[in-house]
């Protein structure tokens, strides 16, 4: 049957799919994937291109290969098996969901929370829950593509204000009177920028205008503040944001899972309508282990969060001693403008045969002439490792013209 199909001629659309990715080779801009052999971690080994730094990763306290972490969830698999085979509100709730989501509350001082399969899920199950034809969402411009996709989802009017500016975010505010519920949806660390949301005059104009604020904080979780509870302890306003979206496939554990935070009465109404909670099966309980654990070690080991920061200083400033120009801001994402797709998926190229992986990210993920390779930090990164990565960023830079 293999043999078959691989010969049997391309179907017209295939062939047309096949045309497009022809030309994405001949660009340049063609996407591969990498295969890792081992665990995640500050270095691992891949195939094809040997022993890496990891620069890449979402990891950002180094807790995805944390005997902690793993031994939790290999408990919970043992004990519930490897599958909810279910949705939440028929069979698939478990005591370690329970578990979680109370963490997970008491993490962003909201009465309540929900899990989810993915913050994609998440993202894209709430907006079009509570935000109907009455309603107005305002998004910042920079905001993640779940977040976009969450608001096309609503039947809500929709309107997108300039990236972190308050002077039109407040016209949309004014715009928007009227309306039954007005929502600000926001990121609290921009994925691609590494930017902060100025949460603290978002807030105020929330309270001027009557809105609710929904912030996505899955780079902020783990990363800002001294305790590392996100973008609100930053800036010392915790409590004060509405709904919180968050990822457990970042710094909490590295695995996947969603969530939401907020009052009780939003939780409890998510369960009934949010679509991905009706007709999706529930995280897994091992995974929800594992993030409950990866919970529990931040709350206990804030000096992670503190070497986290301590590492993105010293690259950062590292950097700039070479000649680099990366975004500012106090995020673990520590991007480097470079211009053109194409020449920083070749850039990322030769820093991996330098033994240093990081991904270059291009259109359509990113505008087109702001391609870049996005450093993201993460706490397991000793200081020889990140002295190591900075001589590979310098001979690549000066032989490709950077600096």
């Amino acid at each position: 049957m293999t043999a078959a199909l691989a010969t049997t001629p391309a179907t017209p659309f295939a062939a047309q799919l096949e045309a497009e990715i022809a030309a994405l080779k001949q660009a340049g801009t063609f996407k591969t994937l990498r295969y890792i052999q081992t665990p995640m971690d500050a270095e691992v080994d891949m195939e094809g291109s040997g022993h890496a730094l990891v620069l890449s990763a979402n990891n950002y306290l180094g807790l995805a290969n944390h005997p902690e972490v793993i031994e939790a969830g290999r408990e919970a698999l043992t004990k519930y098996g490897a599958g909810t085979a279910s949705v939440r509100f028929i069979c698939g709730t478990f005591t370690p969901h329970r578990a979680l989501e109370e963490a997970l509350a008491k993490l962003h001082f909201t009465q309540s929370a929900l899990s989810y399969v993915s913050c994609w899920s998440a993202n894209t199950g709430l907006m079009p829950s509570i935000a109907g034809s009455e309603d107005a969402l305002i998004s910042d411009a920079l905001n993640h593509a779940s977040l976009i996709d969450g608001c096309r989802m609503s039947k809500a009017k929709r309107a997108v204000y300039k990236h972190a500016d308050m002077t039109d975010l407040e016209a949309k505010l004014k715009e928007a009177q009227g309306a039954r519920r007005i929502f600000i949806i926001t990121d609290g660390v921009f994925s691609m920028e590494g930017s902060i949301a100025p949460l603290p005059d978002i807030i105020t104009l929330a309270k001027k205008y009557g809105a609710a604020i929904i912030m996505d904080d899955c780079h902020g979780v783990g990363v800002l503040g001294k305790h590392g509870r996100g973008t609100a302890e930053y800036f010392g306003v915790e409590g004060q944001v509405d709904i919180i979206t968050g990822t457990l496939g970042k710094a909490l554990g590295g695995a996947a899972g969603g969530y939401i935070a907020g009052p009780k009465a939003l939780i409890d109404y998510l369960n009934q309508v949010s679509r991905p909670q009706l007709f999706s099966n529930a995280l897994p309980a091992t995974i929800a282990a594992s993030a409950l654990k990866a919970v529990e070690i931040m709350n206990r080991e804030p000096e992670r969060v503190a070497r986290l920061h301590a590492g993105v200083k010293r690259m950062r400033e590292g950097l700039k001693k070479l000649g680099f120009k990366p975004l500012e801001g106090d995020s673990a994402i520590v991007p480097i403008i470079v211009g053109e797709t194409s020449f920083a998926i070749a850039m990322s190229k030769e820093l991996l045969n330098e033994g240093v992986f990081i991904t270059g990210f291009g259109f359509p993920v990113v505008p087109e002439g702001t391609a870049r390779l996005r450093i993201q930090m993460n706490a397991a990164l000793t200081d020889a490792q990140i002295d190591r990565a900075l001589v590979a960023f310098e001979k690549v830079g000066k032989k490709l013209g950077v600096i």
